[in-house]
This record gives structure tokens, C-alpha cells and sequence, in this order.
């Protein structure tokens, strides 16, 4: 390796390190993970709070690069829960014998382009320095927790708990007065069961999301033996859908507007029979263009929460009315309305009364204490950037990462960013990533990413790098596509409102999973163009725009 410890510096063993690491060993190519954590996990390590689940069916988020794991591994419910892919990601590891290449407990602090060498140096927080060809951050897109700047919030003289760093030991609420802030994906999920436990659960509520129903259930071994056996079906499926999910239900070959109520209503009862949030992410053409569309599939949602709440003034309060359904990414729940016809169940609209202030005893609301023995801060994650920023990552000419990224991420396709050689995000900001099924758009950035490396190695190549006017084109197309959607119009995590002073630009790209891998694929075909191999530009031509369905109303009226 000449001077080099390895070929690749892998940052994190969850989902997205793993495969790598059995990736490049597969190619010959030396590698080694850095892991925070004392196991491998990533997210399902870190996020143990009660109810934990994903919100993609666990047939759907799982590894499909082995067939023999797929066959051997089987899900026991339909929603695999935090300790289940926790367990499936342990099985992964000792099956592969991936842990001999990891190194635990153990933080990388900065990653240096060294121009002269043509190798990164990771520095860790162990003293140690480790020089590579390649660093490949797979630091994931919802790792990052975002503690609130909530004033006295250092006072409280309980105990605080935030969902994204949750007790391994767990926690036990029993006759606790708890507080909740954030009413997101975990609290939705926590709060049946942390209600069952506490003798009064207060919720305050900044802004309600658009829930779904999980329906989940304990699969049966008939239904189990059935998808190993329509893997292969499952996986090419979701390779052309737009959410990167083999399980999705189709899109109503209709417009939501054109539709008459009975039908509107029948194919929606449908999706809400089925649950899930893949159902309703793509049921129409018009669902996430047309303002039209999305509120009359709001509207839709808003009864059922009136049906399944019993006083009608908290079931308006739950009902969302600042943001078009699907802006933010749905939530898939389990009894969560339920919770709010419970009598030690609050909710307070922060809106109209916001915090004052944390105090040893509780939280200051307006003129009203909530006496509270617990806090749970469940207030979610500086999405996609907020672990890479965290690390000092320098490329040329010590270029800081994030002060390139000072006015908005750039990248291109999500895997580099001009002026930082050799450094590969997956799933980074520009990738489908958090629009889609996570696993698979993680396994296609993995076998891409490996793909350019042995393209560099067959060619004797040593550096690659975005070129800057094809990195600024498809910053440039990511953000017209979005520009014709709703989703611009929310303030979510997916433009980074939730982060105070965080650029307001749209983090993922949104023209679909299927349409981003034609792309990726039509590039790697034309000898990765778009990018600079050992500092020699091609000439690029691939259109972005060919794969991505028209947004246009004309074109949408013939749906």
C-alpha cells in the first residue's frame, strides 16, 4: 500500500458501514470501520426509546446483497422493532465476521486531505491517525440528536431523557409526572407506552404531524416462507419504485382532484386498511404538486384523527394545519391517538402557550407549571449534515467541509463535493436517502461507491472528485424538482428549519429513487463523468432531467 495504513477509512457500523466493509473486502480492497458505539447498530443502536420501530416493513428494510441471508434471517413482526434490527445488524456482523475490522468506542475527530500524498489522515479521539486512499463517512442521515436551546433547561432537577440517545437499561415511568417535548416519529411512537406507565404524561406540542396506521402484527410463518420466496420479486420491484420500496402500493392511475368522493374515499380507506406510510407517499400523480390534492388527502386524514380522539378540542389541536400532508415525512403509529382519550394524558399547543421556562420542578408554560419528575426530550436530529459537520473535515488546500457548506449543502449525487478528493457521504445530502426505504438506497450507494473505486484501480488511477459546474447543475436540478412540489412550502427537517441558523435548503433529492439510480447509472457508463479522475475533466452530457417524471399540470392532467 505503499506509506498507507488502507485503502478505506469507513466512518460507522451501522447499515450503511457494514456493507461497505463486506463490500470492499469482497474487492480486494483493505478497509476499516471507526464506530462511536461499543456494537455495531448505528441508529437502532443509539435509539432504545420504548416503542422504537422502523417505519418501512422489516422484509423491506433488510440487507438483499446475500440471498443466504435473506433466506436464513426471518422477521417476526410485520415492524421490525429497535432490539429486532438491532439483533438482525449483530447477525449481520458475526456472520460476515465484520467485527475484526472495527474499531469501538472510539470517535473520529478530524479527517485531513493530505494534497502532496494524495491520502486522508482520520484522526480519532484514542490519539490515533490512520492514512487512507479513501474516507467514506456512513455516519447516517438521522444521527446527529438536536438537544433545544430551551432556557432553565439545565435546572431540572429530574431526570432528562432524550429519545436518540435512550438508557440501554431502559426506563421505568411508574408513578412519574412526565413531560414530553416534541410530538415527531419517536414520541408518536413512545407515547402509548410511556402513558401506560406514568401517572400523568403531559405532551407539548410545537407542531402535529400527518400519522398513519402501522397495523402491525406477528408474522406468520406462512407469510414469512412467502416473501423469501418472492425476494428476488421484491427487490427488482423496488429498485424501479420511486421510494426504493418493493411493498408500496401502486399510484391510483388518477389525479386525488379528479376523483369523485366515493371513489376518492374507497381507494383511500383502502391505503388507511393497508398502513404504512408507503401507501400514501405516492398514492396520486398530484398528491405532492397540486396544494389541491394533498389537502383534500389531508382532509382525509383529519377525520380519522376526529374519529379516534373523543374531545374534539385536542383532536383539532392534533390535526396538522401549517404544512401540506407528505411535506413532512409521515409517521407511523400505534395507538398514539388513542393515548390522548386516557385521563392522565395531556397535550399543550405550544402556539398559543409556549415555554417561558424549565425550572428544577417542572416547565413553565404561559402562567401554568407542569410539575414533572421526568423529562423526554424527543425533539429530533440535525438531519443529513449535522454528523459530517460535527467532524473536522478538510479536503484541498484545508477547505473545511463545513464552512463549504456554510450557505447550503453541495454535492454531487449525494457521494462528493468538490475540493474533498476521495471522501464519500452515503446517502449525503443530494441522495434520495431519507425519501426513500434507507437500506436501499444505502446498498445502491455502497456498490457505487465500490464501483468507482475499482473503476480508479483498473484505470491506475489515484484521486476522484465532483467537478464543480456538474456539482452546481445538480445542485441546481435537485432544487427545481423540489421547487415544483409542495414540500418546499413546510418547515421540516428536510430543509433543515428544525436547526436554529441551519441553511434552508432541501436536503434530499426528491425526483425519486428510480429515476436518481438511471442517473447514477447513465454517469458510471460514460466513464463517471461529471467527475475529475486524477484531476482531468470529461466532458459530461447526461441529462438529469430524462429519468424524473414532469411535474408540468398539463402532463399531470394525463395521469
Amino acid at each position: 500500500m505503499s506509506g498507507q495504513d488502507l485503502d478505506a477509512v469507513i466512518v460507522g457500523a451501522g447499515f450503511s458501514g457494514l456493507y461497505m466493509l463486506h463490500k470492499l473486502r469482497g474487492l480486494g480492497f483493505s478497509a476499516r470501520v471507526i464506530e462511536a458505539a461499543d456494537d455495531v447498530g448505528g441508529t437502532w443502536y443509539w435509539n432504545r426509546y420504548p416503542g422504537a420501530r422502523c417505519d418501512i416493513e422489516s422484509c423491506d428494510y433488510s440487507y438483499s446483497f446475500d440471498e443466504d441471508l435473506q433466506q436464513e434471517w426471518q422477521w417476526s413482526e410485520r415492524y421490525a422493532s429497535q432490539p429486532e434490527i438491532l439483533r438482525y445488524l449483530q447477525h449481520v456482523a458475526e456472520r460476515f465476521d465484520l467485527r475484526r475490522d472495527i474499531t469501538f468506542e472510539t470517535r473520529v475527530e478530524r479527517a485531513q486531505w493530505d494534497e502532496a500524498a494524495q491520502l486522508w489522515t482520520v484522526s480519532t479521539d484514542s490519539d490515533e491517525q490512520l492514512t487512507a486512499r479513501f474516507c467514506i463517512m456512513g455516519t447516517g442521515c438521522l444521527s446527529s440528536f438536536n438537544t433545544p436551546d430551551i432556557p432553565g433547561l439545565a435546572d431540572f432537577a429530574g431526570d432528562t431523557y432524550t429519545t436518540g440517545q435512550w438508557p440501554h437499561e431502559g426506563v421505568d415511568f411508574t408513578g412519574k409526572k412526565v413531560v414530553m417535548i416534541g410530538t415527531g416519529s419517536s414520541s408518536i411512537q413512545s407515547t402509548p407506552i410511556i402513558a401506560q406507565q406514568a401517572e400523568r404524561l403531559t405532551i407539548l406540542q410545537r407542531t402535529p404531524n400527518y400519522v398513519v396506521p402501522g397495523h402491525n402484527y406477528p408474522m406468520p410463518d406462512d407469510e414469512a416462507n412467502k416473501v423469501k420466496q418472492s425476494y428476488a420479486e421484491l427487490r427488482d420491484a423496488a429498485q424501479e419504485s420511486a421510494v426504493g420500496s418493493g411493498r408500496a402500493l401502486p399510484r391510483t392511475p388518477h389525479l386525488a382532484t379528479s376523483l369523485d368522493e366515493q371513489t376518492f374515499l374507497s381507494d383511500m380507506e383502502r391505503r388507511w386498511a393497508v398502513g404504512g406510510l408507503v401507501g400514501f407517499v405516492g398514492a396520486y400523480a398530484d398528491l405532492n404538486m397540486d396544494p389541491a390534492a394533498a389537502n383534500r388527502v389531508g382532509e382525509f386524514f383529519a377525520d380519522k384523527i376526529r374519529a379516534r380522539v373523543s374531545d374534539p378540542e385536542v383532536a383539532e389541536k392534533l390535526i396538522p394545519h401549517d404544512h401540506y400532508v407528505t411535506t413532512k415525512r409521515l409517521c407511523v403509529d400505534t395507538g398514539y391517538y388513542e393515548s390522548f382519550n386516557r385521563d392522565n394524558v395531556d397535550l399543550v399547543d405550544l402556539r398559543t402557550t409556549p415555554i417561558e421556562t424549565i425550572v428544577a420542578d417542572g416547565v413553565r408554560v404561559g402562567d401554568t407549571l407542569i410539575e414533572a419528575d421526568a423529562l423526554v426530550l424527543a425533539t429530533g436530529f440535525d438531519a443529513m449534515t449535522g454528523s459530517l459537520n460535527r467532524i473536522d473535515i478538510r479536503g484541498t488546500k484545508g477547505m473545511s467541509l463545513a464552512d463549504k457548506w456554510n450557505e447550503g449543502a453541495s454535492s454531487l449525487l449525494g457521494l462528493m463535493s468538490h475540493g474533498f478528493p476521495n471522501l464519500f457521504t452515503i446517502t449525503g445530502p443530494g441522495s434520495p436517502s431519507v425519501l426513500t426505504n434507507m437500506v436501499t438506497s444505502i446498498e445502491q450507494h455502497v456498490d457505487y461507491i465500490a464501483g468507482v473505486m475499482v473503476y480508479l484501480r483498473d484505470q491506475d488511477g489515484v484521486q476522484i472528485e465532483a467537478e464543480q459546474d456538474v456539482e452546481d447543475a445538480w445542485m441546481a436540478h435537485n432544487n427545481t424538482v423540489a421547487q415544483t412540489t409542495t414540500y418546499m412550502s413546510a418547515n421540516s427537517w428536510y430543509i433543515g428549519a428544525n436547526i436554529p441558523g441551519k441553511p434552508r435548503v432541501f436536503l434530499p433529492y426528491i425526483g425519486g429513487y428510480h429515476a436518481y439510480r438511471a442517473i447514477c447509472q447513465d454517469i458510471a457508463q460514460n466513464g463517471y463523468c461529471g467527475f475529475l479522475i486524477d484531476g482531468a475533466a470529461r466532458p459530461c452530457e447526461v441529462n438529469f432531467d430524462a429519468h424524473v417524471e414532469s411535474f408540468t399540470p398539463e402532463e399531470l392532467m394525463v395521469a
